[in-house]
């Protein structure tokens, strides 16, 4: 068994720790923006294809007592890094965490890096090179009190840039903050999804992944453990093909979402090609003055702008009025949620939340705000 560790948003771990057992992971502990799980190789891979919420999965190799610079140079210098890494394959070291004299993270990623590569010359009379951006090999390594963790990053780019996304409108919800959205609200795919504020599509597109039983990893070009000296492709061929079979070809109840803006509504269908979902999910230009309810009933989800991210606007807390009167006089028998930012604003819905749930969008605390509508 590996040990690994699932980076995740802050707040989220409890709801990631229940997604990660459903994938199979093992000794699965919440811990602060992440998820601690143990597993083999089969999960690892598993997870970086289907897990919606994590944005990174790192692999723990090794962990040493650290108090400074001398321990961490030793310390990393204990590893045999030919297990991780040869010469022409490059290197990226992030840090994060301090204690007393390890307390700048340039500094301690510098040491780190030079521990590595001044292994390497010594062994093998080459180094690998240092590439920030699109590196073969991702060192993770965390400074706690006296404490130093070293992991490796097995998914490469942020498992949350699912790669159907390259239109991307002003304000983007993150794919993994929004799936995490829809996960808190209990919404079932047989229940009709509608977003009238949609943007570039997130909300609806990450509901119909769900419902089509999408592996969400199926559009990204690559991750991190394909460059590993251990990658098994075989076992990622497989996977890959089973996630494909494993789709479903209908939705079980529709999902809708429109916008005011013409240009983003092109940019949520050009983002629903690219998943392979443009004929289930439907996009349409629309004011949110004229949304009419399309059903008896169904969950209505909408991320309106919240004065930071859109500019201060006077005509806010009158959109948030408007907002609340679409709700209560055409969507009678619909459940809503409503993600904000801003608790002023949220009152100028005028309606009575049946639930409140603490979420961070960024770094922004919000809540997402139950509206039972009868």
């Amino acid at each position: 068994m590996n040990q690994y560790f699932a980076t995740v948003a802050r707040g989220l771990e409890t709801l990631a720790a229940q997604e990660l057992e459903q994938l199979g992971a093992h000794s699965v502990e919440p811990g602060f923006c992440g998820v601690a799980f143990e597993g083999d190789r089969t999960l690892l891979y598993r997870v970086n294809l289907w897990a919606r919420l994590p944005f990174r999965i790192l692999v723990n190799i090794h962990e040493f007592p650290c108090l400074d610079a001398k321990d961490l140079y030793r310390g990393i210098q204990s590893i045999d890094w030919q297990n991780y890494l040869t010469p022409d394959m490059t290197l990226a070291v992030n840090t994060t965490g301090k204690n007393n004299n390890l307390n700048h993270t340039h500094f301690t990623s510098l040491q780190i890096k030079n521990a590595i590569v001044d292994q390497q010359k010594e062994n093998l009379g080459e180094r690998s090179n240092v590439e920030l951006h699109e590196p073969d090999v991702r060192v993770n390594v965390h400074i706690e009190r006296d404490s130093c963790t070293v992991k490796l990053d097995s998914s490469g780019n942020s498992l949350h840039r699912r790669g159907y996304r390259p239109a991307v409108g002003a304000a983007p919800l993150k794919e993994s903050l929004a799936a995490a959205l829809i996960q808190l609200s209990g919404w079932q795919p047989q229940q009709m999804f509608y977003d009238p504020l949609c943007g570039s599509g997130t909300l609806p597109l990450e509901a119909s992944l769900k419902a089509l039983n999408i592996a969400p990893g199926l559009f990204r070009e690559s991750f991190g453990f394909e460059n590993w000296l251990d990658f098994d492709l075989a076992l990622l061929e497989k996977l890959l093909q089973e996630a494909k079979d494993s789709q479903l070809d209908t939705l079980p109840a529709p999902i809708w979402g429109s916008d005011r803006d013409e240009n983003i509504i092109e940019q949520a269908i050009n983002n629903a090609q690219n998943c392979g979902v443009d004929n289930h999910v439907w996009f349409s230009q629309m004011e949110l003055a004229d949304v009419v309810a399309p059903a008896d009933s169904g969950v209505l989800f909408c991320n309106p702008p919240y004065g930071e991210r859109l500019g201060r606007d006077s005509d806010l807390g009158a959109f948030y009025k408007l907002l609340g009167d679409v709700l209560k006089q055409r969507f009678k028998g619909w459940t809503a949620f409503v993600l904000s930012g801003n608790k002023e604003l949220s009152q100028s819905i005028g309606l009575k939340s049946s639930q409140r749930i603490a979420v961070y969008n960024g770094t922004l605390p919000c809540q997402l705000m139950k509206y039972e509508l009868y």
